[in-house]
């Protein structure tokens, strides 16, 4: 028995008729009564996971959909090259979208993306911390290069920050001057942060000191204009830039995120306590009690950061 083919051209027009939203239009509906979440990013995820499902399956009323529409779209996914998590963040996506406009539209019936199946793959590519030989000689490569991506990268290498945190930046984030040099990890309109506990002072030490000042030399407004202007803060086109050379520098299998494990292994190495750790990267503590008083001062953290300054092999 033959497979029908899938439909892979949005059209913009429902493919069977139903008065029901389509997906595109859910879509559109989505945002609309989210419109106090709509960072850029949160509006491209949103119309990039619609189109997926428009793509793969027709651009039809959201009700037309069927549990198995739902696994031929999943597989359609899994055949694209895409990881579990990046399908399974799709799949939550989606459903969001389709719950939300349903509840709002008065549609009854079920969400036929709410149960369908994951299977178990080991396929998620594992983030390799940066050794300190390799640390060295990138950032010897950033100080010789010095122009505003091995800026990016040289910031990165001695705070641990998220490759989104650094992007967005503002200069005013920086502040050189006073006993500790630090930087304010923030939310802006244009950069949302992950997490709360992703709010945070982060002490400049090294590289990263050297990288802030070259970036306040210079007379933008945002540290990294090549990838944020105010409007939008371009990290994924940055870490594809960053990856690219940070292999020709030390090799495959050394992605520009490995140096945020790398700086949890640093402050191990010099035994720092784990939850000072979380509060100098801006991971959350587990625990009731971590949630309650105002959390480390500056000298206390910034002690930390000048240890990993000092560790054999800088």
């Amino acid at each position: 028995m033959d497979v029908p083919a899938l439909h892979l051209v949005i059209d913009g027009e429902a493919d069977v008729t139903d008065n029901n939203p389509t997906m595109m239009e859910a879509v559109d509906s989505y945002l609309l009564l989210k419109k106090d979440k709509q960072s850029p990013t949160f509006i491209r995820a949103a119309k990039r996971n619609g189109r997926y499902v428009a793509e793969a399956l027709g651009n039809r009323p959201i009700t037309s959909y069927s549990s198995s529409d739902a696994a031929t779209f999943r597989d359609h996914l899994f055949e694209k090259g895409l990881s579990l998590g990046s399908v399974k963040r799709i799949f939550g996506s989606v459903r969001s979208i389709i719950n939300l406009v349903m509840r709002e539209h008065g549609i009854e019936g079920s969400n036929a993306f709410a149960r369908t199946y994951m299977p178990d793959r080991d396929d998620s590519q594992d983030r390799l911390p940066i050794p300190q030989d390799k640390m060295n000689i990138l950032q010897k490569a950033c100080h010789e290069t010095d122009d505003e991506m091995r800026w990016l990268i040289a910031l990165i290498s001695d705070t641990g920050m998220r490759l989104s945190e650094a992007v967005g930046l503002h200069k005013d984030d920086i502040f050189l001057e006073g006993p500790i040099p630090h930087i304010v990890v923030q939310t802006h309109p244009w950069r949302r942060l992950k997490t709360k506990s992703s709010a945070r002072h982060i002490t400049l030490v090294g590289t990263s000191l050297w990288a802030a000042r070259r970036l306040l030399e210079h007379g933008n407004d945002y540290a990294f204009p090549r990838y944020c202007d105010g409007q939008t803060c371009n990290a994924n086109s940055a870490s594809a830039a960053l990856n690219k050379w940070i292999k020709t520098i030390i090799g495959e299998g050394f992605v520009v995120h490995g140096l945020r494990h790398s700086l949890r292994d640093r402050l191990r190495a010099v035994e720092c306590p784990a939850d000072i750790v979380d509060a100098i990267g801006g991971w959350t503590t587990k625990g009731i009690g971590h949630a309650y008083g105002k959390g480390y001062s500056m000298e206390i953290l910034a002690k930390w950061m000048r240890k990993i300054e000092c560790q054999p092999g800088r």
